[in-house]
């Protein structure tokens, strides 16, 4: 009874049945193993890409972009967001240009960014930049704006500055929400750089994907999915651990 109220043993029953499902559609689908292998196939082949250095070497290349991207929409958008949550004229002003651009998909913009910066990191970093940038700033605006307004009320009684103000109010404030937001960007970005790898660059998981399909290796292209599936659950798990750690650091604070 204590190993199944373990934290793990429901996923681990998910998976376990994913796994007799695929391997039963894998045998009398009709498909062959070329088509649809296998978990035993993906898995063996997946053990000779990570011996290889390939797997590793791909999916080092998709985290170094993500990263980088992912940074500098952190580092702009954020910013960004507090200034059009305390400006409120401002905020009319640009709001429009940020929603017109919003809706847009990173994607359309592939053609434009291998124009500016041809083939490499720098279209992807791009790309990750804009499907990051865009949700945080709204993000941070909107938990900016939910602020109690009280808050305000007593600082500007005790003469605070804005530099009080923005560290003091603002950012404990604002940081819950903008947290989530993290938690949901990462996602998004982690989506779209796979997308830009299959067109814009030579390395990276987007690319074994699309390279193992050309040479007609379906159970590459399954290595490149489960892997960035784990990756994907990891960069979740992180941004929930980030999310507690920032519950008790504040709450600590407070007290």
């Amino acid at each position: 009874m204590n190993f199944i109220n373990r934290p793990f043993f429901p996923p681990l029953i998910a998976f376990s049945f994913i796994l007799c499902v695929w391997e039963l559609l894998a045998r009398y689908s009709g498909w062959s193993a070329q088509v649809f292998p296998g978990p035993l196939k993906v898995f063996v082949s997946m053990w000779e890409l990570i011996a290889d250095g390939t797997l590793i070497r791909h999916a080092v290349a998709s985290l170094y972009r993500v990263t980088a991207g992912f940074y500098l929409a952190m580092i702009f958008g954020i910013p960004l967001g507090i200034i059009l949550g305390r400006l409120r004229t401002l905020q009319r002003v640009l709001n429009p240009v940020i929603q017109f651009l919003r809706p847009i998909s990173p994607l359309a913009w592939i053609p434009l960014a291998m124009l500016w910066f041809g083939i490499g990191d720098r279209p992807a970093v791009f790309l990750i930049f804009l499907a990051s940038f865009f949700p945080l700033v709204v993000s941070t605006t909107v938990a900016v704006q939910s602020v109690n307004p009280v808050y305000f009320h007593v600082a500007a009684n005790f003469n605070f500055t804005r530099y009080e103000v923005v560290t003091k109010i603002v950012i404990p404030g604002m940081l819950p929400a903008v947290i989530t937001a993290l938690r949901i960007t990462i996602t998004i970005a982690w989506l779209v750089v796979v997308a830009a790898e299959m067109i814009a660059v030579k390395s990276g998981l987007g690319y074994l994907i699309l390279d193992s399909r050309n040479a007609l290796r379906m159970d590459y292209v399954m290595d490149g999915m489960i892997v960035i599936g784990v990756i994907g659950l990891l960069l979740d798990h992180c941004m929930m651990r980030l999310s507690k750690i920032e519950s008790v650091f504040w709450g600590s604070v407070s007290r």
